[in-house]
């Protein structure tokens, strides 16, 4: 994770998880944070942990969890996203405010994890180069090696 494009999508992961959570939790005691309900709640708890989950994957840059992630948010935040849009095309007097606060969600819902799977897709130095600049220095340069005689140690003390 070199990129600031990669910490700033799993911030805004983390940071959406969050407010899921705390949508969950205040569903759960009776009150709505700010208008906002869960779909269902015992998906949005079973969400929560295949997040956490995925996330945990995401940050070891493992494209499974990013599919893992994509394919949950997108059965959960994209068919409800799809309602809201047919809704909206199909009423004639507007949209609720309702409506549109789930439309708005949904719609970070998806986008989140798609750009986490194009930046992992994207990204080419997870398996082009899988090198780390603090010890190649010493692996990779053979100028540095020194000529050994009979006397010489002949322990092999590189690891690799």
């Amino acid at each position: 994770m070199r990129n600031l494009s990669t910490w700033l999508l799993i911030i805004f992961m983390a940071m959406f998880w969050l407010f899921r959570l705390i949508v969950a939790f205040t569903a759960e005691m009776g009150m709505y944070f700010g208008g906002i309900v869960p779909l269902n709640l015992h998906v949005e708890i079973v969400l929560l942990f295949v997040t956490l989950i995925s996330f945990l994957f995401i940050v070891k840059r493992k494209i499974i969890g990013a599919l893992i992630y994509l394919i949950s948010y997108g059965m959960y935040f994209g068919v409800d996203l799809y309602n809201n849009v047919m809704t909206m095309l199909q009423s004639e007097g507007g949209i609720g405010i309702e409506t549109a606060t789930n439309m708005m969600i949904g719609l970070i819902g998806m986008v989140i994890p798609i750009a986490i799977l194009f930046d992992l897709l994207l990204d080419k130095n997870r398996k082009a180069h899988p090198v780390d600049k603090k010890t190649d220095w010493f692996y990779k340069n053979k100028q540095f090696d020194r000529e050994l005689d009979e006397r010489a140690d002949k322990n092999n003390y590189r690891t690799l």
